[in-house]
């Protein structure tokens, strides 16, 4: 009978491995889709739009933190501590408070500029398109 009982020590490091690589990639996509996108809607539509890219980019991407250090807490990888799982709970209320607060607030102001925003909420979609891109012309070329 095998000793470990998730498998191979060996393998398991080289999978959290690949996915801490994944994650940090996955990350910098987004923050240069961020910047790109911000800088794309200020020449096409205005600071405004910028602004609102920005803010829905910046959302999106600790909303992706967020819900990575959840799935980790629910995982059991987060040391045990009191308050730990209320901790949980409330960061997961708190990111939808938090879009639902801007997406408000832009409405209130200008109907228009909550389109920049929906999409600086998209940058996680096309970040992992292009890390599924990436890790695909990996396989083909057997790297």
């Amino acid at each position: 009978m095998d000793s470990a009982p998730f498998g191979d020590p060996v393998d398991v490091q080289k999978e959290e491995a690949f996915y801490a690589e994944v994650y940090r990639r996955l990350v910098a996509i987004m923050a240069v889709l961020g910047v790109c996108g911000t800088i794309t809607a200020g020449i096409w539509y205005g600071w405004v739009m910028a602004a609102t890219f920005l803010v829905g980019s910046v959302i999106a991407v600790l909303n992706f933190h967020w819900l990575k250090r959840t799935i980790e807490a629910m995982g059991g990888r987060l040391p045990s501590r009191a308050g730990a799982a209320s901790g949980v709970v409330l960061r997961f209320l708190l990111r939808y408070i938090l879009i639902a607060v801007a997406a408000y607030v832009i409405l209130k102001s200008t109907t228009n500029s909550l389109y920049g925003f929906f999409a600086g909420l998209a940058i996680p979609a096309g970040a992992i398109v292009i890390e599924a891109m990436y890790e695909t012309y990996r396989a083909l070329r057997g790297l």
